[in-house]
C-alpha cells in the first residue's frame, strides 16, 4: 500500500467515526430531553398526589364520625320521647308544675 492509500483510507474512517460520532450525540441528546420531560412530568404527578394525599387524609376519621353522631342520634331520638313523656304529662295534669317539683307526689 501507497501512502496516499493509506491517507485516504485514514481520513475514510476518521471522517466515519465523526459521522458515527454526531449521530450517538444528536441521539443522546434526544435521550436527555425526553428524560428531562419525563422528570418534570412525573414531578408534576408526586405534586398533584401529594396535594390530593394532603386533602384526603381525614376521610378515614369520617367513620369515627359516623359513630359518634350515631350515638348522638339515639340521645336525640330519647331527648324527643322524654320531651314527648313532659308534654303529655303537663297537658292531662292539672297539678303541673307543682307536681313535678314535688308538690303532690306524683
Amino acid at each position: 500500500m501507497s501512502d496516499a492509500t493509506i491517507r485516504e483510507i485514514w481520513l475514510l474512517s476518521l471522517a466515519l467515526y465523526g459521522v458515527v460520532f454526531l449521530v450517538v450525540a444528536a441521539l443522546l441528546t434526544m435521550i436527555l430531553v425526553t428524560a428531562t420531560r419525563i422528570h418534570a412530568g412525573v414531578s408534576d404527578i408526586w405534586t398533584a398526589g401529594q396535594k390530593i394525599a394532603n386533602n384526603t387524609v381525614h376521610i378515614a376519621l369520617l367513620d369515627t364520625t359516623n359513630h359518634l353522631l350515631g350515638t348522638v342520634l339515639a340521645s336525640a331520638k330519647g331527648i324527643v320521647q322524654a320531651t314527648a313523656a313532659v308534654s303529655a304529662h303537663a297537658s292531662n295534669c292539672p297539678g303541673c308544675p307543682q307536681c313535678v317539683l314535688g308538690g303532690d307526689g306524683r
